[in-house]
């Protein structure tokens, strides 16, 4: 059997990077997506492809690139780019604003449609994951502008589960919490934040960028093929339970 040929675009980040290294792991043909190459060669990947993915041009471009590589269009998507804002909104410049949605929202437009127009004249089933975040998911101080375009990340899955579905295309995302990757380092580097972020969350601690690529590995696979316009939040219990505070 063909192994299944996955696009997976933020690939030099966190999540990215190791989703890329687990589906590889598993024999999965993988297109890793960044701006820039050159930062791509340590990830594991058949193919790395230089694409800016928040405009649809660039979009198409790595859908294109990784035809060209395996001569067929990826079957799995996994749409990892996103960046953040701590900032109320009062605080929040117009650019700033435009910046987010276009990195996390506009990205995610983009990458959807020309992932769905490479597969939409064929017969060939497919699945597809985006990264949310929990702020779209309750409501979390100074995070506005991010969890506006978040949740807009989560409505546009939905939507286009539904409008797919007949063709065998599945559509989910993931919405994490506090997670270990270049994007948080900045913040956990300072031992007491790190211990305050921790506190938030039932399970305690900060997760791994290996957790959350995991359950998105699982989403793309066959395992999860009853599966399409879900959120499924990873998160240590964040959105759904308190913590017991001792």
């Amino acid at each position: 059997m063909t192994s299944p040929i996955a696009l997976i675009t933020g690939a030099r980040g966190g999540i990215g990077r190791a989703l890329c290294t687990q589906l590889h792991a598993l024999g999965w043909r993988v297109a890793a997506v960044g701006r820039d190459a050159a930062q791509l060669q340590d990830v594991p990947a058949e193919a790395r492809i230089a694409a800016d993915t928040t405009t649809p041009e660039g979009a198409a471009a790595a859908i294109a690139a990784c035809k060209q590589t395996f001569d067929a269009p990826p079957t799995v998507l996994a749409h990892c780019v996103g960046s953040t804002l701590i900032a109320p909104l009062h605080r929040t410049s117009a650019e700033a604003y435009r910046d987010v949605m276009r990195i996390n929202l506009d990205s995610a437009v983009f990458m959807l449609g020309a992932w769905v127009e490479a597969l939409r004249g064929s017969s060939t089933p497919g699945a597809a994951v985006f990264a949310s975040s929990v702020v779209a998911r309750i409501g979390v101080a100074n995070h506005e502008a991010i969890a506006a375009a978040k949740g807009g990340v989560e409505a546009l899955a939905r939507s286009a589960a539904a409008t797919y579905a007949p063709l065998g295309l599945r559509i989910n995302v993931v919405a994490p919490g506090m997670t270990e990757t270049p994007m948080t380092a900045g913040m956990l580097k300072v031992p007491a934040m790190r211990e305050g972020a921790g506190k938030q969350y039932p399970l305690g601690g900060v997760q791994s960028a290996d957790s959350v690529a995991a359950v998105m590995a699982w989403l793309l696979s066959d395992a999860a093929s009853r599966i399409t316009g879900q959120v499924i939040p990873v998160d240590g219990g964040f959105t759904s339970v308190r913590p017991l505070v001792k």
